[in-house]
């Protein structure tokens, strides 16, 4: 009996030992242990952002369809959150009434699509938009264009609750 717990011992740790084995090790690749491998499948270095990243988690437990959309993700990863466009929004994150068909508390700042481009121009002013990329959005004959149209989907096609 004692013979058998020491082989069934053994043998376990030789089960760990090589499944706990760098993968790379295992499958040849000639990459590090310490380098995690999916970021460096691709074959160069991957563009994180540069600085620290803002936390959206307060949002993002309810509107995770924003933790990859273009808008949202590039000012998070410039440290720019969802407070400072729409408020920190205390009432509306705390507000699950909508939960049961209840008519949920708005978030403290919201923007019609005639506020959208004003806002957006209070950070990023006009003069300093590419004339190249921007320019039919500049014209005066383009005034219903937002900046929304073209950068990312941040815009709801269809709000499923309605504000108190």
């Amino acid at each position: 009996m004692r013979y058998a717990v020491l082989g069934l011992t053994l043998a376990m740790i030789a089960v760990l030992m090589i499944a706990c084995e760098p993968q790379a090790a295992r499958h040849g690749t000639g990459k590090s242990a310490q380098e995690p491998l999916l970021l460096l499948d691709g074959g160069g270095k991957t563009s994180g952002p540069a600085g620290p990243v803002a936390n959206n988690d307060r949002c993002l437990v309810c509107h995770l369809n924003y933790a990859q959309e273009a808008v949202a993700v590039v000012h998070a990863n410039a440290g720019i959150g969802c407070a400072k466009c729409h408020g920190e929004s205390d009432a509306h994150i705390a507000d699950e009434s909508w939960a049961s068909g209840g008519n949920g508390t708005a978030p403290a700042v919201m923007f019609t699509r005639d506020k959208i481009t004003a806002f957006c121009f209070g950070c990023h002013p006009k003069e300093k938009l590419t004339p190249a990329l921007h320019g039919a959005f500049l014209a005066a004959a383009n005034k219903d264009a937002t900046c929304t149209d073209c950068h990312g989907k941040h815009r709801l096609a269809k709000r499923n609750c309605k504000w108190k």
